[in-house]
């Protein structure tokens, strides 16, 4: 009994921080921490991120449990094409943080000669709180591979195993996603002082989130 519950425990855990590495995870979370340049900031994000998407992973994998019913694939794709909605939103935000809201134009004068220059300022700290991450964690935690683990809590003898595999998955996904919320920010925090450096790195997250949000859109599109 002890050897069966721990390996439920185990695997859980070793399930979550997997899912936690996933493509349209780690891109989501990055427009947010890219913004951030404390690494205790930016790991709370990946922890607020790891408790939206449980909370969402347990009420609904109860709810699975107890009804005795399976997620049907159209349901399913309207989850994955959400995801990819939110994601093509975030890439699209954080752009128009960096090249529109930021760049402006600045008059100098030098003695008698005055001249214009477009100029943007450095980004200081956002203003994002930590609901954010713990709505964008919701939205994915009813999608992608995270409907394995619906099916799974569905097919558990008993709630008590269900509920149990469920919260060790999301701690496995919290610890994860925490620990790639301080990763993603090194090389912004690295480059903080060095704007032709550090924004160059925001624009490439931007970028390839909205490419992973549009290849998302592309694979669940049902019309």
């Amino acid at each position: 009994m002890f050897i069966k519950l721990f390996g439920l425990i185990f695997t859980g855990f070793l399930l979550g921080i997997q899912h936690s590495l996933d493509a349209d995870h780690v891109a989501a979370v990055s427009t947010i921490v890219s913004q951030k340049r404390r690494l205790k900031h930016a790991a709370l994000i990946g922890v607020a991120w790891g408790l939206g998407h449980t909370s969402v992973l347990l009420v609904f994998g109860l709810a699975l449990m107890i009804l005795k019913v399976s997620v049907p694939a159209a349901v399913s794709r309207v989850f994955e094409f959400a995801v990819g909605a939110m994601l093509v939103y975030l890439g699209a935000a954080l752009l128009k943080n960096l090249v529109v809201d930021k760049l402006h134009i600045h008059r100098h004068k030098h003695g008698d000669v005055e001249h214009i220059h477009l100029h943007t300022h450095r980004l200081g700290p956002a203003h994002e709180h930590l609901h954010q991450p713990f709505l964008i964690g919701m939205v994915h935690g009813l999608a992608g591979s995270a409907g394995i683990v619906l099916y799974i809590t569905a097919a558990m003898n008993s709630i008590a195993q269900g509920a149990l595999f469920t919260l060790t998955f999301g701690a496995g996904s919290i610890l994860g996603m925490m620990l790639t919320g301080a990763a993603i920010t090194l090389p912004f925090r690295a480059t903080e002082k060095y704007s032709r450096f550090n924004q160059p790195f925001m624009i490439v997250a931007a970028v390839v989130t909205i490419a992973i949000g549009v290849q998302v859109l592309k694979e669940n599109w049902m019309f």
